[in-house]
């Protein structure tokens, strides 16, 4: 491939990363190797279709693995607003949930699977509080005796004697 394609297709790759703004640091991976490739050609490097490839693969991945996680963070932690964690939140329990069992709760419009990871039971109709995610579902456990969910959820109202 000549240099110059390997140019344009590191800008696309750059580009959709930049358009896209979701700050998941793979394409400008992708984008910067194909650019170093390109680059590499332009200074007579000649190397062969599939060196150009393989040398491409290796540079993509090897900065995927040893800077994106760095870079994701660096980047994201100066970032306001995309503390996203569910961590903290008030959901509501339809059934009697024991220590380790599972349900289903809706939290911020979706329907989650919930697990029990407190010390306790839980009792049906009940407020329980996220602290924390498990793959794509909750970790959920008892709202203490002084608790409430009033600010997290609509509805969940404290009442006081």
């Amino acid at each position: 491939m000549p240099w110059w394609a390997w140019l344009i297709v590191g800008c696309v790759l750059a580009g959709i990363e930049l358009i896209g703004a979701d700050l998941a640091f793979y394409f400008i991976f992708l984008g910067v190797s194909a650019l170093v490739v390109g680059l590499v050609q332009l200074a007579g490097g000649d190397l062969a279709l599939w060196e150009q490839w393989l040398l491409f693969a290796v540079l993509a991945i090897a900065s995927m693995l040893l800077f994106r996680k760095r870079l994701y963070l660096r980047l994201r932690a100066r970032m306001p607003g995309f503390d996203n964690t569910p961590a903290g939140e008030v959901v509501r329990v339809s059934r009697n949930l024991a220590v380790g069992e599972q349900t289903r709760v809706e939290l911020r419009g979706s329907q989650w699977t919930a697990t029990n990871v407190g010390v306790g039971p839980i009792a049906a109709d009940t407020p329980a509080r996220v602290v924390g995610t498990r793959g794509a579902g909750l970790s959920i456990e008892a709202l203490g005796p002084d608790e409430t969910g009033g600010e997290a959820e609509p509805g969940l109202e404290r009442i006081e004697d």
